[in-house]
């Protein structure tokens, strides 16, 4: 593995951890993720709940993808991180909120230039 490869794959990883994070965080203490001055309410729970959903699986399966060395489907599951992460730069947008925002876009661009070197970093196969 070349260290362009394992640079991509911990951005990766470093991508759909920090997600990750923010989902858990949205479960265990909504307030933390809402903009300033909102309260928590049952529909934030709900959110959080449905944010976890999608955001743990993903995680999950990346970590499985790096460790197995599985690159074609790295680079599919990481092409699917960095949309999330550029979408979130929307939702920080909305939000008024310039680390919600500008943190996803940093995110989003790292993980096209780590989806771009894991496509055009050549295979290795085993003989």
């Amino acid at each position: 593995m070349s260290t362009s490869t394992g640079l991509a794959k911990a951005v990766t990883a470093l991508d759909v951890l920090v997600a990750s994070g923010f989902a858990l965080a949205g479960l265990l203490r909504p307030q933390a993720i809402l903009p300033a001055g909102f309260a928590p309410t049952p529909a934030a729970s709900v959110f959080a709940m449905y944010a976890a959903a999608r955001t743990l699986p993903l995680a999950a399966f990346v970590l499985i993808a790096i460790f197995k060395n599985w690159r074609a489907t790295l680079i599919v599951l990481g092409t699917l991180a960095g949309i999330i992460q550029f979408l979130d730069f929307f939702v920080g947008l909305a939000q008024h909120d310039a680390g919600k925002s500008i943190g996803p876009l940093v995110l989003a661009l790292l993980q096209a230039a780590a989806v771009f070197v894991l496509y055009r970093e050549p295979e290795t196969r085993k003989i």
